[in-house]
C-alpha cells in the first residue's frame, strides 16, 4: 500500500486565489509554527482584575532599584500603575487633556471645499482623521515618563502610589511622543507642536532643556514631508518615524550632540504603537507592507498575509494598531481593526526566526514582552483589563485550527478516496482533521470530520475531481494517505 505525505511548509499563505495557496496553508487561528511544527499557542489569564476606564493604548513595564516590578498602562483619559500583585492605582496628572478612545473622521457640514457635493448633504468624507489617543511610555532611572499623544506632555512618576504623575520641570509641550535615548537623553517627539521637531534635554537631567555651553540640550528639525509617530533605541541609535519616512539619530557629542540621517523613504509607519524591537532590529506596520531596521537602510520584509490583512484592515481606526514582541517563540504581533470593527479584533503575527507568518483573531490594545514578567502582558479590548500570555489554554472560547489551501489529489480522476489516514501528532483525542470536496457545478460540498482518537482509517468517496482541502485543528498533523477507489464514506477506528 503506497502512503503519501501531504507536507505542507511552515506559515500561512494568503495572497492571491485560493489555488495560489495549493499546497500551503491558507487560514489559522491560535497556532503557530515552532520548529517547523504546527501546535497551539499558549492561552490567557488576568494579570488584574481591575479594568481601566478606557481602552488602553500604551503599556511598559520595569524594574525599580529596589527589584519591584512595575507596569504603567494610559488610556484617552486616564493613567494607570500596577505593582507585581496587579493593584491598579490611578496616577492620572492634574488637569490631563481628555484625548479620543476612537480615531475621529469628522463628517458633516463644514469640511472640505466649498461647493463639494449638493448642497443640504453632509459630507461621506474628510481628509482629514484625528487618531485614536495612545501614550508614549519609558523608564527614566528608576521612575516612569509617560506622554499622552493628544495631551502633549510629558509626565513623571517617581514610584509613590501615593501621588500622581507630574509633568516634567522645563520640558515642551504639544509633544506627539517621546524616547529615552541609549545616550540618556529625554527626547521629546514632535516638540512644541511642530511635527517635524526632535527636541532633548540635557544628559541625565530631564528637567535642563535650554540649550547653553555647559550643557548638551538641543534640538534639530527632520528634513521630510511626514508628522512624527514614534522613536524607539535600536542598535545603539535612536530611530525615530513619521508616517511617511525613517530617520536615525546618532550621539556625536557637543557641539552637536545629535545627528540625525533618513535611512528610508515610502517606509511609514501606520500608528504610533505599530513598531516592536527584537534582538534582530525594528519591524513595523506600513500601509501595505512590513519594514524592518536593523542598521544602515529600512528594508522591505516580504508578508505571505498582505493581501488578506491590508484589504481588511479598517482604515479610518488605523491609528489604534500594535506591535507586541514575543521573543520566546521568536515573534511579533501585530493587533488590528478589522475592515467590520472599530476596534482591534484580528492580528497577524511575523515569526522572524523561520519568516513564517500566521493569522487570527483576538482582541487586543497594547501590550509588553516578557521579561520583566515571566510572560508577555496584553491589555484586551474587551474589558480593558491585563492578561498574562502564553499560559494554560484558555482562549476564552476560540477554538486553534490551521486551514489549507487546495490540495490536488489525482490526476483529473472523476472518483478519489482517502481510505487510511495516519496523524503524526502529540496530543490525540483533542483534535480533529476536517476533509473538505471542493464543490463543482454538479457536486454538492462535503465535508468528513474525524477525532483523531485513535489510529484512522478513513474511506471517503468523492466525485467532484477538483481537490481536497485539509483542516487541522489545535494541533499540526503529518498526513499520510493512501488513494483507494471507494464510493463510500465512513471512518474506522482501529482499537
Amino acid at each position: 500500500m503506497s502512503l503519501i505525505s501531504l507536507d505542507l511548509p511552515a506559515g500561512v499563505y494568503r495572497n492571491g486565489t485560493d489555488l495560489q495557496s495549493s499546497g500551503r496553508w491558507r487560514d489559522s487561528n491560535l497556532v503557530r509554527w515552532h520548529d517547523n511544527t504546527l501546535r497551539p499557542i499558549g492561552g490567557w489569564r488576568t494579570r488584574s482584575d481591575t479594568a481601566s476606564a478606557g481602552k488602553i493604548r500604551g503599556l511598559h513595564a520595569w524594574i525599580d532599584n529596589s527589584s519591584d516590578r512595575w507596569i504603567t498602562a494610559g488610556s484617552y483619559n486616564k493613567l494607570y500603575v500596577y505593582n507585581s500583585a496587579g493593584t491598579q492605582y490611578d496616577i492620572t496628572p492634574t488637569g490631563l487633556t481628555v484625548g479620543n478612545e476612537n480615531a475621529l473622521n469628522p463628517i458633516g457640514y463644514g469640511n472640505s471645499f466649498y461647493g463639494q457635493e449638493d448642497y443640504g448633504i453632509a459630507r461621506q468624507e474628510a481628509s482629514t482623521i484625528t487618531p485614536a489617543t495612545t501614550w508614549a511610555i519609558d523608564s527614566w532611572g528608576e521612575n516612569m515618563v509617560g506622554c499622552s499623544s493628544s495631551d502633549g506632555k510629558i509626565y513623571e512618576w517617581q514610584l509613590n502610589t501615593a501621588t500622581i504623575a507630574a509633568p516634567v520641570t522645563n520640558a515642551p509641550v504639544g509633544c506627539r511622543s517621546l524616547l529615552v535615548t541609549e545616550e540618556r537623553f529625554l527626547m521629546a517627539l514632535g516638540a512644541a507642536g511642530n511635527p517635524r521637531i526632535v527636541q532633548w534635554s540635557d544628559r541625565e537631567d530631564n528637567t535642563q532643556w535650554t540649550p547653553a555651553a555647559t550643557n548638551e540640550a538641543g534640538s534639530l528639525e527632520l528634513q521630510t514631508n511626514g508628522r512624527i509617530q514614534c522613536g524607539v533605541r535600536v542598535q545603539n541609535q535612536s530611530l525615530i518615524l513619521t508616517d511617511t519616512d525613517a530617520h536615525v539619530a546618532t550621539y556625536s557629542g557637543p557641539p552637536y550632540v545629535y545627528g540625525i540621517e533618513r535611512v528610508g523613504t515610502s517606509c511609514g509607519i501606520v500608528s504610533t504603537q505599530a513598531i516592536a524591537v527584537v534582538d534582530i532590529g525594528a519591524i513595523w506596520m506600513g500601509s501595505r507592507t512590513f519594514y524592518a531596521y536593523s542598521g544602515g537602510a529600512v528594508s522591505e520584509v516580504h508578508c505571505d498575509v498582505a493581501d488578506y490583512v491590508f484589504s481588511d484592515i479598517n482604515l479610518s481606526q488605523i491609528s489604534k494598531v500594535c506591535a507586541v514582541a514575543n521573543a520566546n517563540f521568536g515573534e511579533i504581533w501585530w493587533f488590528y481593526p478589522s475592515e467590520s470593527s472599530n476596534e482591534n479584533d484580528r492580528y497577524v503575527v511575523f515569526n522572524y526566526n523561520d519568516s513564517t507568518w500566521a493569522i487570527g483573531e483576538i482582541a487586543r490594545t497594547s501590550g509588553v514582552d516578557s521579561g520583566v514578567y515571566r510572560q508577555p502582558i496584553i491589555a484586551s479590548a474587551l474589558n480593558n483589563k491585563l492578561y498574562e500570555h502564553e499560559i494554560g489554554f484558555n482562549y476564552d472560547g476560540g477554538e486553534p485550527f490551521a486551514e489549507s489551501g487546495p490540495i490536488s489529489i489525482g490526476d483529473g480522476e472523476n472518483v478519489m478516496s482517502v481510505t487510511k489516514m495516519i496523524p503524526d501528532e502529540k496530543t490525540q483525542g483533542d483534535v480533529d482533521a476536517t476533509f473538505n470536496s471542493i464543490p463543482t457545478m454538479w457536486k454538492e460540498h462535503t465535508a468528513l470530520i474525524i477525532c483523531l482518537t485513535l489510529p484512522v482509517y478513513v474511506l471517503l468517496g468523492d466525485r467532484s475531481g477538483c481537490g481536497l482541502k485539509v483542516l487541522m485543528l489545535t494541533i499540526g498533523v503529518l498526513v499520510l494517505i493512501d488513494w483507494k477507489s471507494w464510493l463510500e464514506v465512513g471512518v474506522e477506528h482501529t482499537r
